[in-house]
């Protein structure tokens, strides 16, 4: 029997399991012993005993890499040049395995999306919108994806899985205010080259009925009484404000004396404060008008003039959130189920009742678009009934003969 040939040094083999497993440790680094079948396969051993099966390629932009096939303590050795041979189809038509996988991990997760949004977008919304958009991406958006998932990677049936979630759980406008959100965010990640289609179109929105809530006269008696026993009466006048005015509760917490010019009746609102972003400027009454000079002899009483209108030592220097109060005057009140925004609406209410049209509503209330105004015309039901009634009248009146004039009687000649 022939002896066996020393293999040279440096020479390929082709390798088993064996060879493998008993390939001694270098003393320090690595040392890799190539296959002979498959060009570039290989093991690697390293000097703290890991064993693994690599695969050597050169790019077509001439490019080397090692790719990691996997532990040679778990891969058979013929599994992993099986998996060798398919990489090396893979790179011949042109791919680059390991440059796929350093692409998948640097791709964006939502993760990320959640975070440029914050920082980017966040930021030129109200403060109310933003906390309302915080709200949601912490109980729903960022429970439902994670942290890790990639943006990339959401599809539609995701998307209609979280919308189906929150209904189910009871909050079926919540669900629709969430998928607009994820809208708006995935259509930055378009802008910002994250993706390439929006994984929201085409999610079926659950039915949404316009809530409408007016005060009525009692509960307006009500109201005011609990708003003059109420202890903290600067959130009481600002509640008064409100209901004078019909503006929105940043609109009033927000407000600056350099705004309001007390000698011409005019609250002109900075863009910045306003739900449409345009400058507004509204007449104001004259009880409003008694509450704030009251309110700005009281504080230049007390020393120097704030900024605000209504401050606080918060961050933003002026009230932000009342709705601890608001429980409080609404308890008192024994009225339930009216929100601060309702007052917008009583006061709408209001200027139907007293004849105005809904242009001249939409002008004072600062709608950008007719239709939100729209929404009061079902108010005008009794002032157009008073009005026909009294067409109807002068119409019936006109097909009647005339009345013959009635004489005058004369008294008698002494």
């Amino acid at each position: 029997m022939a002896p066996k040939r020393k293999r040279e040094k440096g020479e390929k083999q082709r390798l088993t399991d064996a060879i493998v497993r008993r390939h001694p440790l270098p003393k320090h680094g690595k040392a890799i012993t190539v296959d002979a079948d498959v060009p570039g396969f290989g093991a690697r051993v390293t000097a703290n005993g890991a064993r693994s099966f690599i695969l050597r390629y050169t790019t077509r932009a001439g490019r080397e890499r090692t790719y990691t096939i996997g532990d040679a303590t778990v891969w058979r050795t013929t599994d992993a040049r099986d998996k060798a041979r398919e990489l090396r189809r893979e790179i011949e038509d042109g791919g680059d395995p390991l440059g796929d996988i350093e692409e998948e991990r640097a791709a964006p997760t939502m993760l990320d999306l959640i975070d440029r949004f914050r920082a980017e977008h966040l930021p030129r919304k109200r403060p109310s919108t933003r906390d309302d958009y915080e709200r949601t991406l912490r109980l729903h958006i960022v429970r439902h994806f994670g942290q890790h998932t990639k943006v990339a990677d959401v599809r539609f049936e995701d998307v209609d899985a979280l919308h189906r979630k929150v209904t189910a759980a009871g909050n079926p406008y919540q669900a629709n205010r969430t998928i607009a959100l994820l809208s708006k965010m995935f259509s930055l990640a378009q802008r910002w080259r994250m993706l390439d289609t929006n994984p929201c179109k085409g999610i079926e929105r659950n039915t949404e009925y316009h809530r409408r809530r007016y005060l009525s006269g009692d509960e307006l008696v009500r109201l005011t009484q609990a708003l003059a026993k109420h202890p903290d009466q600067q959130v009481a006048n600002a509640v008064r404000i409100m209901l004078l005015t019909g503006a929105r509760r940043g609109e009033v917490l927000g407000m600056r004396w350099d705004d309001v010019k007390l000698g011409t009746g005019i609250w002109s609102k900075l863009p910045s404060s306003t739900k449409q972003k345009e400058h507004h400027q509204v007449p104001l009454s004259a009880p409003a008008l008694q509450l704030l000079s009251e309110i700005d002899k009281r504080q230049r009483r007390a020393g120097k003039r704030p900024k605000f209108v209504f401050p606080s030592n918060g961050a933003t220097g002026h009230y932000v959130e009342i709705k601890k109060s608001w429980r409080q005057i609404t308890k008192a009140a024994g009225i339930e189920g009216l929100r601060i925004h309702d007052l917008r609406h009583s006061y709408a209410s209001q200027l139907v009742s007293g004849g105005a049209s809904l242009p001249l509503i939409g002008a004072l209330l600062g709608h950008s678009n007719p239709a939100t105004t729209a929404r009061y015309a079902h108010l005008f039901h009794d002032p157009l009934r008073a009005a026909t009634e009294k067409v109807g009248a002068v119409i019936s009146a006109a097909g009647r003969p005339a009345m013959p004039p009635t004489p005058i009687r004369r008294g008698r000649r002494p």
